[in-house]
């Protein structure tokens, strides 16, 4: 039995609202890249990828904010603060365990 005080606070909506295209968009001036595969480029990831990131038909993962770190210098909390994740706890679940998370 889990007591209230161990449990992390529930979730609002208004703290989880990706927007990944903004994300991409701001790295693509900051790192000064014309466009989505040469970004891909700096990223060293393959530039269908960023079309499904921009696009949101997969979610921008820990292995992705850490080569956008490292390319850019951005911390991981920035670069998720300009996605529009604003979450101050994460909690795994047993879907993400079972996708490798």
């Amino acid at each position: 039995m889990t007591t209230a005080a161990a449990a992390a606070p529930a979730q609002t909506a208004e703290e989880f609202n990706p927007n990944p295209g903004a994300l991409l968009d701001h790295l693509l001036t900051y790192l000064d890249v014309k466009n989505d595969a040469a970004l891909a480029r700096e990223l060293e990831i393959a530039a269908p990828a960023v079309s499904k990131l921009r696009h949101g038909r997969i979610p921008v993962g820990p292995t992705t904010l850490i080569r956008m770190h490292e390319a850019s210098g951005i911390s991981i909390k920035q670069l998720r603060e300009l996605m529009g994740d604003r979450r101050k706890y994460f909690r795994l679940t047993e879907k993400s365990e079972a996708a490798g998370a």
